[in-house]
């Protein structure tokens, strides 16, 4: 094929290559901002252009073809070579542009959501696109530079930086220890009113771990609530034991208005682990993205948030 044909196509080997990505023309489109059908033409004229099909179409699932994937492999190649063309040419640049970070909803509010403002006014020249989520999200799949998601498991093909751990925690209010007792053991919360997430019924099943023993409570309580935040303000209100993020608590435990329970034993189950902040591994990193990275750690460092050391996790 020769170079202007060639020329030609790149835009649309690159949209195939995003839409392999996406698993969808529907989502391509909305990381493009155009419409699917708009999507549909390109790849139409691309396979017209190759003489190949690239894809296995089914009302339910599209997927690449076996010349589709050998064709992913090199469109990918080459769009990540275009990508580090951009980010080598401005990396000595001062630090602009857009940058897309994500979150979850507990830990962007109350950890992350300080430093924002002196971040933005640190480098004048980024735009920060901040989404807030507990929904999984992907660097390449969602069109994000960095997220931070609680796990000892990072996504694989991503750096991942431990900037944290995040450990659940049960907290109660002083008044509500005085009228009902402090629970000794994780039986005896069977007599307390116990607040915890209500999205499931395992929720209502607290895993309790002390030198090798596990043991599991199904706990009762007329109050559930999938909102952090909003067990915080339920405990400190006397309604019973929370489960919280001991990030979140921390503030609370330090003015007095609630008190850790059971401390001697290690809480199991989800919104715990490592917090990792993970973004593509570029050879050449756009240069807000690591100016961010450099910031949340050197900012974390301050903090009783940051909870371990900043490492270099392996891929699992």
């Amino acid at each position: 094929m020769d170079t202007n044909k060639l020329l030609t196509l790149l835009p649309d080997l690159a949209v195939f290559a995003l839409v392999v990505d996406s698993g969808s023309f529907s989502a391509t489109a909305r990381q493009l901002g155009v419409t699917p059908s708009a999507i549909s033409r390109q790849i139409t004229r691309l396979e017209m252009a190759l003489q190949v099909k690239l894809f296995e179409r089914t009302t339910r699932s599209l997927k690449p073809s076996t010349a589709g994937k050998t064709a992913y492999t090199f469109c990918k190649s080459v769009l990540d070579a275009a990508r580090s063309a951009t980010e080598a040419a401005s990396a000595n640049a001062e630090p602009s542009g857009e940058l897309r970070i994500a979150a979850p909803k507990a830990y962007a509010r109350h950890v992350l959501e300080p430093w924002i403002a002196p971040f933005l006014q640190r480098y004048p020249l980024i735009q920060l696109r901040f989404k807030v989520s507990d929904f999984a999200t992907h660097p390449l799949r969602d069109e994000v530079d960095i997220v931070f998601r609680p796990t000892d498991r990072p996504d694989e093909g991503l750096v991942a930086k431990l900037v944290g751990r995040i450990e659940s925690i049960l907290c109660a209010s002083p008044s509500y220890l005085d009228t009902h007792g402090e629970p000794k053991h994780p039986y005896d919360l069977l007599q307390h009113a116990c607040i915890d997430l209500g999205e499931t019924p395992a929720d209502r099943e607290w895993l309790f771990q002390q030198q090798g023993q596990t043991l599991k409570i199904a706990v009762n309580g007329r109050y559930s609530v999938n909102h952090s935040e909003m067990r915080l303000k339920a405990a400190q209100q006397g309604l019973g034991i929370a489960l919280l993020p001991d990030f979140m608590a921390q503030p609370a435990l330090a003015e007095g208005s609630l008190v850790r329970v059971l401390a001697d034993w290690k809480l199991g189950g989800n919104y715990q682990g490592g917090m990792v902040m993970q973004f593509a591994a570029n050879r050449y990193r756009p240069a807000a993205v690591r100016v961010f990275v450099d910031y949340i750690v050197e900012s974390l460092e301050q903090t009783e948030f940051k909870g371990a050391e900043y490492a270099t996790l392996p891929p699992v």
